[in-house]
């Protein structure tokens, strides 16, 4: 997306003493002869360290804080501040319905069915992959085409504040929050905090908040207009297999070519977005039927013999007994990996606890290996139901256990945070 240096002059408040139109870029490895050089600042490094190397690799210009770097060169007090600016400006320049997705997990699959569902009747842009942050943020509106109607904004959070200042600059039409769950309690301290948190996506949202139906996010979700609560128990489930959910919701039939209850779940709220936009049943029905799993997420494949689905994106509690109930409500024989999860606070273990009794509770079969230090107190709870549970420290023991242990035609499920690398396991498979 391209800004006349008058447009950026309007917006910053800033002195833009030569023309042209502009890219704007924030990184010297990719910015392209013409672009002008955004130098964004972190808690490790100075983007404005580098403003000679964007002008050696052709930039126009460059933004500035401190010293002025070059002659095409312009003043604001705040580079990220300044990046967040132009963005809102093209968000209002081109005026897409914009559909804000938050939630403790869930974000990005909900984020993908609602591509999958809009794309079907508007020309839609969306978040890339995870790219949650204020920086991801501007990122998506200025890859955003000129022509995009629908403009699909995945929010993140790992503190208060933090979604409240993307939906400053987003304006969503339409906001989406999936849940409240103790995803960063470390850092947030309590359920409520998160739900708070999550809430923010309301402080400029202008017409329809769709939630999940939960105390918390009905206290706190402070917003007049309107508000769509949903949940599974909204859903008169038809049919469940493996890859394949059908499901009625409010008197019509939708179909999802994904397995578990979370995943319907998630898909009620795209199915209220398209309505909001004015689609009909049959093109909503068709856009969810076309949505596939992104990487990481129920991903299946075959290696040395094993079936395995790896879903360690991410974790935590809420996530993992879900999508743990689910492969084992549907798979035969199951083996089931599960590691560590992150920023739980120091109530970290009795968490890891909570799974280990909610499974042990639930079912009584499947073999449980589990893996890192925290992981080690589900096994604990998982052997007072008698399951039968083994523990390793580390991927590379986990590996040669499958291999050793593991009959060929296993389906093996992996569920941990991400900082568990579980893609080694399947990386140590494939190399023997």
């Amino acid at each position: 997306m391209r800004f006349r240096a008058d447009e950026i002059e309007s917006v910053l408040c800033a002195n833009v003493n030569f023309d042209g139109e502009f890219e704007i870029s924030t990184d010297t490895r990719t910015i392209k002869k013409g672009d002008l050089y955004l130098p964004l600042k972190g808690a490790n490094f100075d983007g404005e360290e580098f403003c000679g190397k964007a002008l050696e690799a052709g930039a126009a210009g460059c933004f500035y804080t401190q010293e002025k770097p070059c002659v095409n060169a312009v003043k604001v007090d705040d580079t990220l501040t300044a990046y967040l600016k132009l963005a809102n400006f093209a968000r209002r320049k081109y005026n897409p319905k914009v559909i804000g997705v938050t939630g403790s997990s869930g974000k990005t699959t909900t984020k993908e069915m609602i591509y999958s569902v809009v794309s079907e009747k508007f020309k839609t842009h969306k978040t890339f992959s995870n790219h949650n942050n204020e920086i991801g943020f501007c990122q998506t509106v200025l890859s955003m085409p000129e022509n995009t109607e629908v403009l699909i904004v995945e929010m993140g959070m790992r503190g208060l504040g933090e979604i409240e200042l993307i939906t400053k600059y987003a304006q969503p039409d339409i906001a989406i929050i999936t849940n409240a769950g103790s995803a960063h309690i470390g850092r947030l301290g309590s359920l409520d905090n998160i739900a708070r948190a999550k809430c923010e996506i309301t402080s400029a949202l202008k017409e329809t908040l769709i939630a999940h139906d939960c105390e918390r996010l009905r206290k706190f979700a402070n917003f007049n207009e309107e508000k769509i609560f949903y949940s599974i128990n909204d859903v008169e489930i038809l049919e469940k297999r493996s890859g394949y959910s059908k499901f009625i919701y409010k008197d019509h039939e939708y179909e999802l070519n994904v397995e578990g209850d979370y995943n319907i779940e998630n898909s009620l709220s795209a199915i209220e977005a398209g309505y909001k936009l004015g689609m009909d049943y049959e093109e909503i029905k068709r856009g969810l039927l076309k949505y596939k799993p992104i990487e990481k997420r129920w991903e299946c494949e075959t290696v040395k013999g094993f079936n395995i689905i790896n879903d360690s994106y991410n974790a935590n509690p809420e996530s993992m007994k879900a999508s743990v109930s689910t492969f084992l409500e549907l798979y035969p024989n199951p083996v089931v990996i599960l590691g560590s999860m992150g920023e739980l606070g120091e109530n970290e273990q009795e968490f890891h606890r909570q799974v280990g009794r909610y499974l042990g509770n639930k079912f009584k079969h499947g073999l449980f290996v589990t893996v890192g230090d925290l992981a080690r107190y589900i096994g604990e709870e998982l052997e007072k139901y008698g399951l039968n549970v083994k523990h390793f420290n580390n991927n590379i023991e986990t590996s040669r256990y499958i291999l050793d242990n593991l009959n060929a035609g296993s389906t093996i499920f992996l569920k941990a945070s991400r900082a568990m690398k579980f893609e080694q396991i399947i990386e140590n498979l494939k190399e023997n």
